[in-house]
């Protein structure tokens, strides 16, 4: 019976002649075609080995075609993010304003001025506009952008500690030795910028004082790290910005702000508490603040440095400054995403602040329309997250649609998400909730849709 269905088994040949391949065949690579087929043919032997049934050749051909639009289908896929978070990370953050896809795209597809000076046509500095915006919106002297928050911290500390091979000490709060998504730990980040940890204070006590008392002459900064995705609570204190400044001054030593998630706006104005902004960590005389472009900022994936011109310049010309710079495309969106500030345009313009100003009865009403529309479930409060290490514990109150599914959670989750537009939910006490907050506009008729997707799976 295993022999007969091995003979069972369609050769490459007879795979690549079915309709669905031969379209695949004509707009790939043949080989490249081969390869997966072939590959399939050696799953179906391995079944065979294993169960002694061969697969039908619908099957096969089912796969090889779901295999090639995996490998070199557009990717990322679009999804639809219903789950409430609105800086999710695993569904790529901040969604760019509508401005900021646009100049990206355009400088994607001409050539430009990045770094030539029309007026003398001479060689010009792909960070100058850049600095100006920084600096226009942050109040800073100077700013450059990097691929990433992590790469910044990283330049900052191999900048300044190595001005002096000698001074190169760090000055952090036990408390703010932190470790952040990904394994990203501040003493692994400082050990490999060639910096030297010196913690002072305690895990949830640290005073200005503990700073002075640590200062050496090898001492080359002082960092302060916010924590980003954890709140210690209690009996706990740490030292006003201002008052770690001073110590600073009074030492001849920089301060660097490590905002993570950094912010432009009052976010108290949404019945959250405020996130540390990084106009007024530049106030308060920081040298310099670091944080995201694809958290509170509302941007593309990118660092922030903003500070005072002797810093900036140092960091800049650091030899790897030239290891983490962005390209044209994140340069134009960056832009883009600063320029709505200026304009006051961020609740408007920018996804995210649309998401997190969005008012409660438009909220209700979207959820109201989705249960209508797809005659299934039950709108209820509930609360939305900030998330992307932004605002840790706190949230916004929204209302959701639930659905108790037909079967199992999961499989009725798994089902959205092989909807023709995956929607992507979050599952609580064993209930499907979807959460109107972070859907774009755009999107409703595809959640409508995915749900009855769903339901029609589920119910077979």
């Amino acid at each position: 019976m295993t022999e007969s269905a091995y003979r069972s088994l369609p050769s490459v040949d007879a795979l690549l002649q079915s309709e669905e391949v031969t379209d695949l065949v004509r707009n790939f690579s043949h080989e490249a075609v081969t390869t997966i087929a072939r590959e399939e043919l050696g799953k179906a032997r391995a079944a065979i080995k294993s169960t002694g049934a061969a697969p039908e050749l619908d099957s096969m051909v089912a796969q090889i075609v779901k295999r090639a639009d995996r490998a070199w289908g557009a990717w990322p896929k679009p999804v639809v993010n219903a789950t409430g978070v609105v800086l999710h990370t695993n569904l790529g953050r901040s969604p760019l304003s509508s401005d900021a896809a646009r100049a990206a795209a355009e400088s994607a597809s001409i050539y430009s001025d990045l770094e030539f000076d029309l007026g003398s046509g001479k060689r010009g500095s792909r960070n100058a506009h850049i600095s100006d915006l920084i600096s226009q919106t942050t109040g800073a002297e100077a700013g450059i952008a990097v691929n990433n928050n992590a790469s910044a911290v990283l330049l900052t500390l191999a900048a300044v500690s190595g001005v002096n091979n000698e001074k190169n000490e760090v000055i952090v709060s036990r408390g703010e030795a932190v470790e952040i998504g990904g394994g990203f730990r501040i003493p692994d980040v400082m050990r490999q910028s060639g910096a030297t940890l010196v913690e002072v204070g305690t895990t949830n006590r640290t005073y200005a004082a503990d700073y002075e008392a640590a200062i050496s002459p090898n001492t080359a900064a002082i960092l302060k790290v916010h924590p980003s995705n954890f709140v210690v609570e209690g009996f706990t204190h740490v030292p006003e910005l201002v008052d770690m400044v001073g110590v600073g001054k009074k030492h001849g030593i920089p301060v660097i702000n490590d905002l993570g998630s950094g912010c432009l706006v009052d976010t108290r104005k949404y019945g959250l508490d405020q996130e540390p902004k990084a106009q007024d960590s530049v106030s308060d005389g920081a040298a310099l603040t670091l944080f995201s472009g694809d958290k509170l900022l509302g941007g593309p994936q990118a660092g922030l440095i903003a500070g005072e011109k002797q810093w900036v310049d140092l960091v800049s010309k650091h030899p790897l400054a030239r290891a983490v710079r962005i390209d044209k495309m994140t340069l134009s969106a960056i832009a883009a995403t600063l320029v709505s500030y200026l304009k006051g345009a961020h609740e408007e313009d920018i996804p995210i602040w649309n998401m997190i100003s969005m008012s409660e009865a438009l909220i209700a009403s979207r959820a109201e329309k989705w249960k209508s529309e797809s005659g299934i479930g039950e709108v209820q409060r509930a609360r939305s997250a900030v998330g992307g290490g932004s605002l840790p514990g706190q949230t916004l109150p929204t209302t959701i649609l639930a659905i108790d599914p037909i079967g199992s959670p999961d499989g009725f989750a798994a089902n959205l998400r092989k909807a023709p537009v995956a929607v992507i939910a979050r599952i609580e006490n064993d209930r499907i909730m979807l959460d109107p907050r972070t859907v774009l506009a755009t999107q409703d008729h595809a959640v409508v849709e995915a749900i009855k997707f769903a339901v029609s799976q589920s119910a077979q």
